[in-house]
């Protein structure tokens, strides 16, 4: 049986915060510290077993210096295209198109994609 497509979009989005937080140079605990929430949930959140509060969220968005919309968007809370212009649709269908990339990595591309075109309009 497959898996459910929400569970994969929190483990996506676990994804997408565990390698913002490695690109930040940042343990786990560093970030439970920053965030004011708790190491084994923030864990949990990461390895997509729970589903993270617009606030907690926020929080995170927060301390790894990333848009609280990216975050939203990951989670499903966002439209993708919401509060976007015209975004070229080529370049996301060629992130998510190259057979080199992992899915983590193609999600945590895009998101970034995302919030430098969210941050230039």
């Amino acid at each position: 049986m497959g898996k459910d497509p929400w569970q994969s979009h929190l483990e996506a989005l676990g994804g997408f915060i565990r390698s913002q937080r490695k690109l930040a140079n940042l343990s786990l605990r560093d970030l439970a510290e920053r965030t004011k929430v708790s190491n084994p949930y923030l864990s949990q959140i990461e390895r997509g077993l729970h589903e993270p509060s617009v606030r907690v969220l926020r929080s995170i968005a927060q301390a790894l210096n990333v848009s609280a919309e990216t975050l939203l968007a990951q989670a499903g809370l966002l439209d993708d295209d919401a509060g976007e212009t015209e975004s070229p649709p080529a370049t996301e269908a060629a992130i998510r198109a190259d057979a080199a990339l992992s899915d983590e990595q193609k999600t945590a591309l895009l998101a970034v994609y995302r919030s430098y075109v969210a941050a230039n309009e």
